[in-house]
């Protein structure tokens, strides 16, 4: 493999990253308010970013129209990020995986609108194809049934997240070609944090007694730490890294990754059930990345 080819990837690593939250949830990371978790993990991914572009790029000088663009994907982050853990919050396990199965759709078409990007058969087939191995993934994981159940407005957030989170990725390109994958997604999460910072009075102001379950605790903060570290500044980074050498439409398919890794570290760590599902599903959904990434 290429060394291109190899970076073009690194989107694949985001998404088993983003696997992992699925485990870390389980140790305890959830006691913290949805919002306040948000601008926890956005905090300190901001930090290590920027300490990472100060340290290894040049000093830049962007102008009003520029940083008028990394301003834009902050809102688009602090929208994504926002309703998806409120979301998530409001729903079942079901419903909270259309997230994973909407948001490289979403990414798919505003590539080829916005972006003016070819939307070729290999593509159109690989990405259906990735879809439905992901499809066949959770249903062997989750209750088809639990869909009808639950709450409306819980998965109206997430649809609307999923398009957020690809608006988030798809007007990065831009950006990430005349400059960098590290310089774009430093910028554009430094700037989301006064946004996060101001939804956590808001939601202490809508539910005070949601702050009285914090505890710092050793899971806590190691939840903390992964969604700030890994999730956000490492995560970011691999996912904006992959657009520098493929379309924002390629890219997106590496997303689907992210519930097969969430299974698997869940039967690893968790010892939970694993079922054909993940095989066969896997398989059609690996052959449809590299029919999308070999186009």
């Amino acid at each position: 493999m290429d060394r291109d080819r190899l970076l073009a990837a690194a989107p694949l690593l985001a998404a088993g990253i983003w696997g992992g939250m699925y485990v870390v949830s389980k140790w305890g990371f959830r006691s913290i308010p949805p919002l306040t978790l948000a601008f926890l993990r956005v905090a300190l991914g901001a930090g290590v970013l920027y300490v990472a572009v100060r340290a290894t790029t040049p000093a830049r000088s962007f102008d009003r129209n520029e940083w008028r663009r990394f301003a834009a994907l902050a809102v688009w982050l602090t929208a994504a990020l926002s309703t998806q853990f409120v979301g998530t919050d409001l729903t079942n396990a079901s419903q909270g995986s259309l997230l994973t199965v909407l948001t490289p759709v979403f990414m798919l078409a505003l590539g080829v609108t916005a972006l003016g990007e070819p939307l070729t058969r290999r593509k159109s087939v690989g990405t259906a194809l990735a879809t439905l191995g992901t499809l066949v993934v959770l249903s062997g994981q989750y209750d088809a049934a639990a869909l009808a159940g639950g709450s409306v407005s819980g998965v109206a957030l997430l649809l609307f997240s999923s398009l957020c989170f690809a608006a988030f990725s798809v007007f990065a390109k831009p950006l990430i070609r005349r400059y960098s994958a590290l310089e774009t997604a430093t910028y554009a999460t430094v700037l989301s944090v006064p946004l996060f910072g101001a939804l956590v009075p808001v939601e202490f102001y809508l539910d005070p007694a949601a702050f009285d379950s914090i505890s710092p605790s050793l899971p806590v903060v190691g939840a903390v730490l992964y969604l700030g570290l890994l999730s956000t500044a490492a995560a970011w980074y691999c996912w904006y890294k992959g657009m520098e050498y493929a379309d924002a439409s390629a890219v997106g398919v590496f997303f689907f990754a992210q519930p097969v890794v969430g299974i698997l570290l869940g039967a690893v760590v968790l010892s939970e059930p694993v079922g054909l599902e993940l095989l066969g599903g896997g398989t059609v959904l690996a052959v449809g990345v590299f029919l999308v990434n070999a186009d």
